[in-house]
């Protein structure tokens, strides 16, 4: 089973893989796992499980037993971010909805099969950092182009 990972570290930066790992099914949320059951490369590193998502988009939660989809009653927080429809056009304002609670799938918090996505965060380093592991995504973005107009090309 190939999952995507994304590790993210102290300073703010993401690191994307995607590798077969075998032994973190059942394993929990906030679980604690060693960097080589994911890939050799990670020896010495230690990562916390933050957060998973499934192939349709769904977030595992805490407090949800089981690998299995389930309907709960949500407020704003994890897994409920968009306001409703029902709220139209109306004037926006930064708090939430007073009262406002929804019921939405989410999936339980053991990772399973059915989990595309696993969300890391560095408790440990490794020997290697991880922008020498990922070189790769390393990388600066490059600046614009800029194109020079016909004007410009005349003079």
């Amino acid at each position: 089973m190939a999952f995507k990972f994304n590790i993210s570290t102290k300073d703010g930066k993401t690191f994307k893989l995607e590798a077969e790992a075998e032994e973190l099914i059942d394993k929990k949320l906030h679980d604690k796992i060693e960097g080589k059951e994911i890939s050799t490369d990670l020896e010495g590193y230690e990562f916390e499980i933050t957060g998973t998502s499934d192939k349709a988009g769904f977030t595992s939660m805490t407090g949800i037993q089981g690998i299995g989809l389930k309907k709960v009653l949500l407020d704003y927080g994890k897994g409920m971010k968009n306001r409703p429809k029902k709220e139209g056009k109306k004037k926006r304002s930064d708090k939430k909805p007073k009262g406002l609670r929804l019921r939405k799938t989410v999936r339980g918090e053991m990772i399973s099969s059915a989990i595309t996505q696993i969300n890391l965060k560095v408790l440990k380093d490794g020997k290697k950092k991880l922008s020498e592991i990922f070189p790769e995504q390393n990388r600066a973005p490059e600046p614009p182009k800029e194109e020079t107009t016909s004007e410009e090309k005349k003079e």
